[in-house]
C-alpha cells in the first residue's frame, strides 16, 4: 500500500496527469478510427516521447493502450464498425441493441464494465506483482533463458494461423535482433559493411515500419467510402434489469480477461473472444446472443480492458512482453535506460507504482471523457482515408529522421514498412516477429551467460531446479497439442472399426 500511495503521488503531478489524459484521449481516438490499432499508434508516437522523463512517457503510452481498448466499442455499437480487433465481438450484440433503440444502455454498460474491469486489473497488478517479484529475484541467466523459451513455445501454440509461419516470424525477429555488435565480444555481426548498423536497428524503426507503415500501406489498398449513419443515443444509464444481467458477465470477464492477459500471445483481443464464448456457453438462453443480448457487450468489454491490464504483469515483473504492445513498451523502457524485471520495483519504484496508479486515474478519465463525446467520436469516421493516412506517413518519416538526424533511418523505415506490407499480403502474423526481436537480445545474453557459467556445458542449465521445471513445462506445452491432433486423426479410424 505504501508503494501504491507513492504511485498516486507520482501520477497526480500536473505533468503526469496531463500526459495520462493525452494518452487516454489519443487511445480513444485511435480506437474509434478503423484500421489504426494501439500497436501502430504507439510505434508512431515513440519518437515524440524521446526526451521525456521515462515515468511520464510510459504513463502516456499505457494510456494509449487501454484507451484504445475502450474506444473501439463506440463505433462498434453505433455504426457496426469495430475500431479495434477486440471490438469485433462487441459488434455482434452491441449493434443489434442500437438498432432496437437501446444504444444508450449498450454504451453505458460498455463504459462502466470497462471501468470496473480496468480498476480490477490495476488492483490485481498491485497485489500480484510483489509475490511474483519475490520469486523472480531468485532467477539467474538460466531461469530467464528457460522462461523466454517457454514464452516462445506458448506463442507458437496460441498463434493465429499456421504454426510454421509463426516459427518463421520468430526466427526472422531473432535474426534482426542479432544485427549489430556481439553482446559478449563486441564484434560487428550482419552489418554488411554499413557503419550505421553497428549499433543494431532501433526498436522505434522496426516497430514503426512493421506496424505503422505496414498497417497504413495495407489500409490504403482497402480504401472505401463508409456510410456512417449513427443511431440516436438516449438513456445512457442501464436499467435494473440490465444491471442484473450484466453483473455476472462483468465479474467473469474481469477475472478471465486478466488471466488471459498474463499469457504470451494473450491480451485484449483474445480475452474478448474467450469471454463471449464463455457467456454464450453458460447462458440459459444462448439463442439470445447475436440478437441484442447485453451480456454479449458487458462480458467482452470487461475482458478486453482487464486483458490489457493483465499483460503488464509479465512485462513489469519479469521483463517479458506477452503481446506486440508490451513488446514495444519493453523496447521503449530499454531505450529510456530502464531495465524491466524483478529489480525494477526496488530501483525505479516511482515508475512501477506510477504506471499502476495511472491505470486507476486513466480509467476514471475514460469513464468521464467518453460518454459525453460520443457524437464527436462518430463524426471522426467522416475523415477521408487518403488525408488521414498521407498525414501518418509524413509523421512517421519525420519521426524516423528525428531519432538521429539520419536519412539512413528513413530508408530503414521504408524497408521495414514494405516488409510489413508484404507479410500481411502473405498472411503472416507479425506479432511473433516483434516479440522475438525485442526478446532476442536478452535471450542471447542469458544463453551466453548460462554457457559461460557452465563452462560451455548445457548440463548447468539442467542442474538448476527452477530452470529445469520451466523447461519441463515447456516440453509439456509443446507435446500436448500433438496428442490432441493425433486423437482427432484417430477418431475417424475408430468410428470405421466400430461400424
Amino acid at each position: 500500500m505504501e508503494g501504491l500511495f507513492a504511485g498516486f503521488a507520482t501520477i497526480l503531478q500536473p505533468l503526469n496527469i496531463l500526459f495520462c489524459f493525452a494518452g487516454v484521449l489519443v487511445g480513444t481516438l485511435i480506437g474509434v478510427l478503423p484500421g489504426l490499432g494501439p500497436t501502430a499508434t504507439i510505434a508512431m508516437l515513440l519518437p515524440l516521447t524521446i526526451g521525456l522523463d521515462p515515468v511520464t512517457a510510459i504513463i502516456m503510452i499505457a494510456g494509449i493502450y487501454y484507451g484504445a481498448s475502450y474506444g473501439g466499442s463506440t463505433t462498434a455499437i453505433l455504426v457496426n464498425i469495430p475500431g479495434e480487433a477486440q471490438s469485433v465481438v462487441t459488434c455482434i450484440d452491441g449493434y443489434r441493441m442500437a438498432r432496437q433503440g437501446r444504444a444508450g444502455p449498450a454504451l453505458g454498460i460498455a463504459a462502466i464494465g470497462s471501468f470496473i474491469a480496468g480498476t480490477f486489473g490495476a488492483v490485481a497488478i498491485a497485489f500480484i506483482s510483489m509475490p511474483l517479484v519475490n520469486v523472480a529475484v531468485r532467477f539467474g541467466p538460466p531461469e530467464y533463458f528457460a522462461l523466454m523459451v517457454l514464452g516462445f513455445v506458448i506463442l507458437l501454440v496460441l498463434s493465429k494461423g499456421s504454426a510454421i509461419k509463426s516459427l518463421i516470424m520468430i526466427m526472422t525477429g531473432l535474426f534482426i535482433a542479432t544485427i549489430g555488435q556481439d553482446v559478449i565480444t563486441g564484434e560487428p555481426r550482419f552489418t554488411f559493411g554499413l557503419p550505421q548498423l553497428t549499433d543494431g536497428i532501433g526498436v522505434v524503426i522496426v516497430a514503426m515500419g512493421i506496424f505503422g507503415m505496414g498497417e497504413v500501406l495495407t489500409n490504403l489498398e482497402r480504401l472505401q467510402q463508409r456510410s456512417v449513419e449513427p443511431v440516436a443515443v438516449r438513456h445512457l444509464f442501464p436499467t435494473r434489469h440490465d444491471w442484473r444481467a450484466s453483473a455476472g458477465p462483468i465479474a467473469r470477464g474481469s477475472v478471465l480477461g486478466f488471466l488471459v492477459g498474463l499469457l504470451p500471445g494473450g491480451g485484449a483481443t483474445l480475452a474478448s473472444f474467450v469471454s463471449y464464448a464463455l457467456e454464450k456457453r453458460i447462458s440459459r438462453t444462448p439463442e439470445r446472443f447475436g440478437k441484442g443480448a447485453i451480456e454479449g457487450v458487458a462480458g467482452p468489454e470487461a475482458a478486453n480492458n482487464a486483458g490489457a491490464a493483465g499483460s503488464f504483469i509479465p512485462l513489469l515483473t519479469l521483463g517479458l512482453p506477452g503481446n506486440p504492445v508490451t513488446a514495444i513498451l519493453l523496447g521503449a523502457l530499454v531505450m529510456y535506460g530502464v531495465s524491466p524485471g524483478p529489480l525494477m520495483i526496488q530501483s525505479r519504484p516511482e515508475l512501477f507504482w506510477g504506471v499502476v496508479a495511472s491505470m486507476y486515474v486513466g480509467n476514471a478519465i475514460l469513464l468521464l471523457l467518453n460518454l459525453p463525446l460520443i457524437g464527436i467520436w462518430v463524426q471522426l469516421l467522416r475523415i477521408p482515408y487518403r488525408t488521414l493516412y498521407a498525414s501518418l506517413i509524413l509523421f512517421m518519416i519525420v519521426g524516423a529522421f528525428s531519432l538521429s538526424n539520419s536519412v539512413f533511418d528513413i530508408g530503414l523505415l521504408l524497408a521495414f514498412g514494405i516488409i510489413g506490407y508484404a507479410l500481411r499480403k502473405l498472411d503472416f502474423d507479425t506479432a511473433p516477429l516483434i516479440l522475438a526481436y525485442v526478446l532476442g537480445g536478452p535471450m542471447e545474453l542469458n544463453l551466453r551467460q548460462t554457457l559461460m557459467l557452465g563452462r560451455g556445458s548445457w548440463d548447468f542449465l539442467l542442474d538448476r531446479p527452477i530452470a529445469l521445471g520451466i523447461l519441463t513445462v515447456t516440453l509439456l506445452v509443446a507435446i500436448l497439442p500433438l496428442f490432441a491432433t493425433m486423437r482427432r486423426l484417430l477418431q475417424p479410424a475408430r468410428a470405421a472399426n466400430e461400424l
